[in-house]
């Protein structure tokens, strides 16, 4: 039976990653460390000693597995307790230590303790939660409740990967994990998931100089898990120093109806960005792959690929000048419902451009090994 814990703050978009080190036995000191240099956002033991060399930056969490509390909480910022277990409530500490802050632990495995997870979220400062039952659904409700509260809920996962699913439920999340480390490494991993969001992008304008039909080839439509929305699509290039911003099949066309999933995005050996700013050639995406949804403002999502179609059509050519005379190079899928992005949301046909046209594009800095950025000398043509 899979255990979850769960913290969710409603402060702020920022998800909180907690380091549970209670039962961690050896290798507690280089595991702080890890999460330390890591910049985790607390760490969570049983033992105001294994609090006390903690530096100000990380929030320390005091959170007794004894019946008996601690008569002096030492550095602890943040104490979290069992009423059932502790015999006293957050809010009764909180009158006794104006200057802590205490959290409540329920742990949910019926009806009655969920409802109890329920009016911890809307009343308490912290709420720390063990879901008993694999399902997200009630974590679902939990959040729901805490929609209007101003406190604060932190999830503890068995894993990343179920840490992973715990920041999106809901698309809001939970605003935080609380995960016990088996290993060196899982601390680095833990903060990598919390980092819900990926940057933006600068879009440049770039001018269409020359389009040629260059014939037959196979392009690539990318098929996500995801509605688009109507400014939004995924950025292709022939090169991985410059792209084009290719729309999704969000606006309507004539003789189909719209697939607001896809985007056709253009020949195979084409990149386009996916996590971390690591390029992807369009050939090598399939089921599972992650691709980077950019809309005209630059602004960023990750969206998971359902299904990528490789087939053979007549292909065009497009180039385009940034304005420091850098030169793009796009090939898309030669017909009238392939489209780009130009400015301020225009939606433009592939086979109707012509010079002096404006279209939406990113110019990456780097170079690319295997798809990560690099800074090597690397010339592409």
């Amino acid at each position: 039976m899979s255990h979850l814990f769960v913290t969710i703050s409603w402060s702020d978009d920022v998800k909180l990653s907690w380091l549970d080190i209670r039962s961690v036995g050896d290798g507690k000191e280089a595991v702080v460390q890890e999460a330390l240099h890591n910049r985790l956002d607390g760490i969570v033991a049983d033992d105001v000693l294994d609090l006390a060399d903690l530096p100000p930056t990380i929030t320390k969490v005091l959170f007794p597995r004894s019946t008996e509390l601690p008569e002096d909480f030492g550095d602890a910022t943040v104490v979290i307790v069992d009423p059932a277990r502790h015999g006293i409530t957050p809010a009764e500490l909180a009158l006794k230590h104006p200057d802590m802050e205490f959290g409540r632990f329920v742990e949910i495995i019926d009806a009655p303790t969920l409802e109890d997870a329920c009016e911890s979220a809307r009343t308490d400062k912290w709420s720390l939660l063990l879901f008993r039952d694999p399902t997200k659904i009630p974590l679902e409700i939990v959040i729901a409740a805490a929609a209007r509260s101003t406190g604060s809920l932190i999830t503890v996962a068995q894993d990343v990967e179920e840490a992973e699913i715990i920041f999106g439920v809901l698309e809001h999340g939970s605003d935080g994990v609380l995960m016990a480390p088996r290993a060196v490494g899982d601390a680095a991993r833990l903060k990598a998931s919390a980092r819900s969001g990926t940057p933006d992008v600068n879009l440049v304008e770039l001018e269409v100089v020359e389009t040629n039909h260059i014939g037959m080839g196979e392009r690539a439509c990318v098929d996500t898990c995801t509605y688009f929305r109507k400014d939004e699509g995924i950025l292709v290039g022939s090169h991985s120093k410059g792209m084009i911003l290719c729309v999704s099949e969000t606006h309507p066309l004539p003789y189909m109806p719209t697939r607001p999933f896809r985007v056709n995005a253009g020949a195979i050996h084409s990149y386009t960005l996916s996590k971390d700013e690591r390029t992807n050639y369009l050939s090598e995406l399939a089921a599972g792959s992650k691709v980077m949804a950019v809309d005209i403002k630059g602004q960023t999502r990750m969206v998971n690929v359902g299904r990528v179609k490789i087939e053979s059509r007549p292909l065009i050519s497009i180039d385009a000048v940034a304005p420091n005379g850098q030169r793009v190079n796009l090939i898309l899928q030669d017909d009238w419902h392939v489209r780009v992005l130009g400015p301020g949301g225009s939606v433009l046909n592939s086979t109707e451009l012509k010079p002096g046209d404006k279209v939406l594009g990113y110019l990456p800095s780097e170079d690319r090994h295997v798809g990560y950025p690099i800074n090597e000398f690397c010339l592409e043509k």
